[in-house]
């Protein structure tokens, strides 16, 4: 059974963070894949769009397209605009059912946890559960709707 995109897509991340020997580095290189955001339109910064629980301004925007999560997101703080390049990076453009049951090792395995403050770390977990919140509404609407169309969230 070969692996799912999104295990090959987080051991990808794992092994391009270990070419960092210090988190100095890691910090630099998370801050550099944020500033490589595409542009986020200012008419999806709503309040429905706005992640509550982060210290940074957090907006996300998940839709589906050909049955898959397509997430957009920006943030007014350099490094949880890494943080989000990682979860889009990882989890967009995916089945919503292999968003669902796909645990983020990468966050255990990248050391995130030790190295982020707490509110950035607790940060991280509230944009991981938005994310999965609206692939369980996209995974729901499914078998009944396909064409594109906003998530909540």
């Amino acid at each position: 059974m070969s692996d799912s995109d999104i295990i090959r897509k987080q051991r990808d991340l794992i092994a391009e963070f270990a070419v960092f020997d210090d988190w100095l580095d890691r910090y630099q290189y998370l801050i550099d894949l944020g500033r490589q955001l595409p542009p986020f339109p200012d008419r999806w910064k709503t309040e429905a769009n706005r992640v509550h629980g982060c210290q940074a301004q957090v907006w996300l925007h998940c839709r589906e397209s050909g049955e898959r999560l397509v997430i957009q997101a920006i943030s007014d703080a350099a490094i949880v605009s890494g943080l989000i390049a990682l979860l889009i990076r990882v989890y967009s453009n995916q089945r919503p059912q292999q968003v669902l049951e796909t645990p983020p090792i990468f966050i255990e395995e990248l050391g995130l946890g030790a190295h982020l403050s707490p509110t950035r770390s607790n940060g991280l977990h509230v944009m991981l559960n938005t994310i999965m919140q609206s692939a369980a509404a996209l995974r729901r609407e499914m078998p009944r709707h396909t064409s594109k169309r906003r998530l909540s969230g």
